[in-house]
């Protein structure tokens, strides 16, 4: 049966597509069309006034499809779906075309293309509504419990949220200690607060909620099932410690350990013990044998009744009904001669030098010798010309402004010179900027692709520039230490996001399905993201992000059930005869082999499929189709494309 009242409703979008596409025109031009029953044209389709006239126009009319001409269906395809269902329309019987990103935007350099563009979109889509059928939602149990992943402070926070809905949470940390970049801070910038308060607090949230369980040194290994039931396999790394143990033996045990490793905890810059105690702003405040490095030498088993290296690796299995993603990011570590770095024995990077800071006391020495003159270098690893970091970080010129701050108020006679590419202390932050200016800080500015160049001369350290703020005068300055303010990275070791197929943007950071109208959510349904593993944050956006996916997350479990999208793939069991294909094409894992009476053929997971229809054009016996998207659709819809 084909749906023969048909109401059309084509934006002007403003300007955006009015500017390009004859609206007027587009209107004509489909008026008569079969099953058009009207057609109006409206400045802001989304808007509430015209959403209301859609109401009515339904009702009165009693349409039995709808096609509305706008923007892109990821702005406004769930504004008009709950329009038509507001009118007791199946939401199932609304199409939507295109005419902005796809004609306006993509012809604006030729209104008559544009136009002829947008009229077969909008006869593409009358042809797909005429034959749209009436669907309804898939109805599954969800369990109300969420995986945190990630224990720093995107992943606690949002942990915390989730515990004060009345959600019980399983917050996984990779580490043996929680607190992430956030512990390695001392002073907070526009915030009087040290990392260790911030990440104190947090933790004393956690440990006092029943139901939140804290899993340290634990990562998901393995993970099945779908939304409203994820499976996963959590591999837990055992202390190497008793839980009573005895700090006063621990120390001597420390001292006699023979093995020595960087600390990362001090970016490299420190040595420590194969074991050893945490810092003050990590919890658990427990001991741990880095077993990695330990060579089971037994010196520590000697002094310390406490050390256990008779302790296994436990395998943990929880059932979820969402995850949510908060695995942070790496800072970038310049390659070798990068501005001299690693081959000049003075140049740092800020995570290091932030480190070095908190350090020293009465005096900042750095390898044995006092600083006193300090360059900066902006940008490095963000914003490059040649390379893949083409974002900037966002948080680095702030950060890089305030440690130049801190550094003048706690030692004496310190001088920082600034080479920039210009400054983004965006916000509340430009008052830093004011205050390093005011505190005589020196700031240079280079093109680009024409960046500051450091090298040894008669072993000190100079920094060359060609200053565009002094119409490129070539100025050099001599400095006892070079910081390369360092931008945010994805993470190396992200294997976890390959576990659940999470899409990853152009900049490698996780993706959202948009920015604006679903900023949390990713396409695997259930799954959400925050903080920095989706792009450079600072703590107050990455606790924002948090807080989002956290009430994105509770939504899927609150209720106990789920309606997941009717749109998916569904097999002809009589034309199938099971060669692999389709469940090969896969993306999602969502396609088995399963025995039918005499023989074998492909069974769809309606709670994993997403509808992609990547499995439909591998298929040799042509034995899948798409719901709302079958050959026939398809077929009417080109036809119309074509001007049959």
């Amino acid at each position: 049966m084909m749906n023969k009242k048909i109401g059309v409703y084509i934006c002007h979008c403003g300007g955006n597509i009015s500017d390009y596409v004859d609206v007027e025109k587009v209107k004509h031009s489909i008026e008569n069309e079969d099953g058009v029953f009207l057609v109006k044209t409206t400045m802001f389709a989304c808007g509430d006034a015209n959403q209301k006239e859609m109401v009515d126009d339904i009702k009165k009319n009693e349409l039995d499809g709808v096609v509305v001409a706008s923007c892109s269906p990821k702005l406004h395809l769930i504004t008009f779906r709950a329009v038509t269902e507001r009118a007791g329309l199946n939401k199932y019987n609304y199409i939507h075309a295109n005419i902005r990103e796809q004609a306006s935007w993509a012809h604006s350099d030729d209104k008559v293309g544009a136009t002829i563009t947008a009229i077969h979109l909008v006869k593409a889509a009358i042809a797909k509504v005429r034959l749209a059928k009436a669907l309804y939602p898939y109805i599954i149990t969800s369990k109300k419990a969420v995986a945190v992943i990630g224990g720093g402070v995107a992943g606690m926070r949002a942990a915390i949220e989730l515990s004060d809905m009345g959600c019980p949470v399983t917050l996984i940390e990779r580490e043996h200690f929680i607190g992430g970049r956030v512990a390695q801070w001392n002073l907070l910038f526009t915030t009087k607060e040290t990392g260790k308060d911030v990440v104190t607090k947090l933790y004393d949230n956690i440990v006092r909620r029943d139901n939140i369980t804290l899993l340290t040194g634990s990562e998901v290994v393995a993970s099945s099932g779908n939304i409203g039931a994820f499976k996963l396999k959590i591999k837990k790394t055992p202390r190497f410690i008793k839980e009573e143990c005895h700090k006063g033996k621990l120390q001597e045990a420390i001292a006699a350990c023979p093995v020595t490793v960087a600390d990362d905890f001090n970016f490299n810059i420190t040595d420590r013990k194969a074991i050893y105690h945490n810092f003050p702003s990590e919890y658990p405040q427990e001991p741990v044998i880095d077993m990695k490095n330990c060579t089971r030498c037994g010196e520590c088993e000697k002094i310390c009744e406490s050390v256990d290296f008779t302790e296994k690796e436990k395998i943990i299995d929880i059932e979820v009904g969402s995850v949510l993603m908060a695995t942070g990011f790496d800072s970038y570590t310049p390659s070798e001669g990068e501005f001299g770095y690693v081959q000049i024995e003075n140049v740092v990077t800020l995570p290091q030098f932030k480190r070095i800071i908190e350090l020293n006391d009465k005096k900042l020495i750095f390898r044995g010798k006092e600083i006193k003159n300090i360059a900066y270098i902006y940008c490095v690893g963000s914003r490059q010309i040649e390379g893949d970091n083409k974002y900037c970080s966002r948080y680095c010129c702030t950060s890089a402004i305030f440690a130049a701050i801190h550094t003048k108020s706690k030692f004496e006679n310190i001088n920082n010179y600034h080479f920039t590419r210009g400054i983004r202390t965006y916000g509340k932050q430009e008052v830093l900027y004011a205050e390093s200016l005011k505190k005589g800080d020196i700031y240079l500015q280079s093109y680009e692709d024409d960046p500051p160049v450091v090298n040894q001369v008669n072993n000190k350290i100079k920094v060359w520039i060609n200053d565009i703020l002094t119409a490129k005068r070539e100025i050099s300055v001599e400095a006892d230490l070079v910081v390369l303010v360092t931008g945010m990275v994805p993470r190396a070791d992200n294997s976890v996001a390959s576990l659940f197929k999470l899409p990853k943007g152009r900049d490698k950071f996780f993706n959202e399905i948009h920015m604006k109208l679903r900023p949390v959510e990713t396409v695997i349904d259930g799954i959400t993201i925050c903080g920095a593993c989706q792009g450079p944050k600072n703590i107050m956006e990455s606790v924002n992000s948090a807080l989002s996916a956290a009430a994105k997350s509770f939504s899927y479990v609150s209720k106990g059930e789920l309606e997941l999208e009717p749109i998916i793939a569904k097999i002809e069991k009589e034309f199938c005869t099971w060669c692999g294909a389709c469940a090969e094409a896969c993306p999602f894992d969502a396609i088995k082999l399963v025995k039918d009476e005499k023989k074998d053929i492909a069974a769809i997971n309606s709670s994993v499929c997403k509808g992609c229809g990547m499995c439909l054009p591998v298929c040799p016996a042509d034995a899948i189709d798409l719901v709302a998207y079958s050959n026939k659709e398809i077929e009417c819809m080109i036809d119309a494309l074509a001007g049959e």
